[in-house]
């Protein structure tokens, strides 16, 4: 059951391979997430000392958030993943033009896992050509519906 989506992710960049990672996060933010409280279009994935950190999600605190907890909306969170992945990450994101984003929050066994993708950046051209895609598609399915529509009224 998806969470979140990052579409910004799909139209700024080529998607090479997925994966599946962990989120470590505190119980205030888990509530907030039920709530549907949370924001990824501008996160990223960053990688420090052999450790994957999801920065830009925000989770914003639920109005009946405990006293006692001081809720970050835009703390950083921690990613788990094997180590032999992330090694792999490393090796891969070192390479020119490659970057690591995430593309969505989901539920999986009662746990909210992050799916991150190695992605290289689309110039300008690509984003046209997705953009005039989009647009035929949608067009292609208007026309299609009002051919449908036309037929039943003979």
């Amino acid at each position: 059951m998806s969470i979140a989506e990052n579409r910004k992710a799909l139209f700024n960049y080529h998607i090479e391979e997925r994966f599946e990672a962990g989120v470590v996060l505190e119980g205030w933010e888990v509530k907030a997430i039920r709530e549907g409280q949370v924001q990824m279009t501008d996160g990223y994935v960053v990688i420090k000392n052999g450790e994957l950190f999801l920065i830009g999600l925000r989770i914003n605190a639920l109005r009946s958030a405990s006293t006692h907890v001081r809720p970050d909306a835009d703390r950083i969170k921690k990613l788990l993943m094997h180590r032999e992945q992330i090694r792999r990450l490393v090796g891969k994101t070192e390479q020119k033009g490659y970057t690591l984003v995430p593309l969505n929050l989901h539920w999986k066994d009662g746990r909210v896992k992050a799916e991150i993708a190695l992605a290289k950046g689309k110039a300008e051209h690509d984003k046209r050509n997705t953009i005039k895609d989009r647009d035929w598609e949608r067009e292609k399915g208007r026309l299609m519906r009002h051919k449908v529509s036309s037929a039943g009224k003979d």
